[in-house]
């Protein structure tokens, strides 16, 4: 498979909890198991425990996946990436309801209508531009009618998230996506979008700590760290 700038997450398979919590830590107080955690834990209002299809795409290591089976055990779950060596990490969990393969990048490789859910964190940042529209198209393709997309990004207006950013080995030369760019790349694929919320506004440590149960009465302000779009395919 032709390589791209995207695989450089090959180089930090193994040790890519361990980095990202060392980038993030002294800035968010937190580890990144935590935020693997919270978006799951996003999906928990929404989302039902049943029998469903579900798609993470750029699922790396997996830790997503252990969060997905933690909270919607009935789920069947299947992880793809274009890093071989995140997918071989993946692989070792030995999950119960989770299969992981490696893509190519371009053309997800599933039927059409094959998922009642679609979970994407930070992914598409990491994609060149000239590449996202195709991506989201196909992320509609494979959807199922009256199944729902979760699609988080990190938000470039809180300064936070910003300098995050700037600093973190893995994101060296993104580009991040406003809310409003995001939006126009799902409603050109066709995708309706039912919700637009904004989450980590305040760090997970300190007196700051003590603020984040004001939150959720500030979800629709659009200067938290991360955003994420609900979307459906009617």
């Amino acid at each position: 498979m032709k390589k791209t700038k995207e695989q450089n997450f090959d180089s930090f398979a193994e040790t890519y909890r361990e980095v990202h919590t060392k980038s993030i830590k002294n800035v968010s107080g937190t580890d990144s198991f935590y935020f693997a955690e919270y978006k799951v834990k996003e999906l928990v209002q929404f989302e039902e425990n049943k029998e469903a299809r579900v798609l993470d795409l750029g699922c790396g290591d997996g830790v997503t996946e252990v969060f997905l089976e933690k909270y919607f055990p009935l789920f069947n779950i299947t992880g793809i990436d274009i890093s071989e060596k995140s997918i071989e990490e993946a692989q070792k969990k030995q999950l119960k309801k989770s299969a992981f393969q490696i893509y190519d990048g371009n053309q997800i490789p599933f039927a059409k209508e094959s998922f009642d859910v679609i979970f994407v964190a930070g992914v598409l940042h990491h994609i060149d531009a000239a590449k996202q529209q195709a991506i989201v198209n196909e992320l509609f393709r494979v959807l199922k009618v009256h199944g729902h997309l979760y699609l988080f990004e990190h938000n470039p207006v809180n300064p936070l998230t910003r300098f995050l950013v700037n600093t973190c080995v893995f994101d060296k030369g993104v580009k991040l996506l406003y809310s409003k760019k995001c939006k126009g790349l799902l409603q050109k694929s066709g995708f309706r979008i039912q919700n637009l919320i904004y989450t980590i506004f305040f760090p997970r440590t300190g007196f700051f700590k003590k603020l984040i149960t004001l939150e959720k009465y500030i979800r629709k302000v659009p200067i938290g760290g991360q955003y994420y779009f609900r979307a459906s395919k009617s």
